[in-house]
């Protein structure tokens, strides 16, 4: 089950710096296709977020790179879906620039999390689930009433559904947090190498970003109940 789309009111055209993340996200990838095995690790190593590292004061320039890397096909089509999904909304809310403020202050706040659970790894952490997690937080306290399509792949075949935004991320929220709580004191490389911490960081950095800008949200809400029930 992964979302494909929404019912939202985008507001004034396209949302060209979440494409423009999207793109800048899929040609770091195809850079790193071109590394051996061994220069890819390095190359993680050396740009990933390391919590011992940062703790120490060093290697800060991974808070930043680390939120453009990923480690395989999934990893990047399921965080760039996800924002595709959800991002132009926010950057229509709250602007270009702003947005950009946002996603990164969101993917700091992720590491930040990440960290404080993790201090002594020495495993770099990659991806730009944590920023993302941000947008996602930011958007179901906008848009809680929007209507998230999902498309759901199973042996009985495939469909496409719809629910609240509540709902759907409220539930992705929730697992992310029991499961985070069930890995404290686990080590990263034993929960799937995914860092559920950063992902409640980054989720709950934009709850707090959303209830300062829904204001803005209520507006473009407003719009799309009013569209929603001209064309029903």
């Amino acid at each position: 089950m992964f979302p494909i789309g929404d019912t939202n009111v985008r507001g004034k055209g396209p949302g060209y710096l979440t494409i423009g993340l999207i793109i800048v996200n899929v040609l770091i990838f195809i850079f790193q296709l071109t590394m051996s095995l061994p220069e890819l690790e390095a190359f993680f190593y050396q740009y990933g977020v390391q919590p011992v590292e940062i703790v120490a004061g060093e290697d800060l320039h991974a808070l930043v790179t680390s939120m453009f890397l990923h480690g395989g096909w999934a990893h990047l089509i399921g965080n760039m879906l996800f924002l595709w999904v959800f991002g132009d909304n926010i950057e229509v809310t709250l602007g270009r620039l702003l947005f950009l403020v946002f996603y990164m202050a969101g993917g700091f706040a992720a590491s930040a999390a990440h960290i404080m659970v993790d201090t002594g790894s020495a495993i770099p952490s990659i991806g730009a689930s944590g920023a993302i997690a941000a947008v996602l937080g930011a958007y179901v306290v906008m848009f809680p009433r929007s209507q998230v399509k999902l498309a759901i792949l199973s042996f009985y075949g495939f469909w496409i559904t719809r629910v609240t935004a509540i709902l759907f991320l409220g539930i992705w929220f929730l697992m992310q947090f029991f499961i985070g709580l069930a890995s404290l004191g686990v080590p990263t490389q034993q929960t799937s190498g995914i860092a559920f911490w950063a992902h409640i960081g980054g989720f709950v950095f934009g709850l707090l970003v959303g209830f300062l800008a829904r204001g803005r949200a209520r507006t473009l809400q407003f719009e799309q109940d009013n569209a929603y029930r001209v064309r029903y």
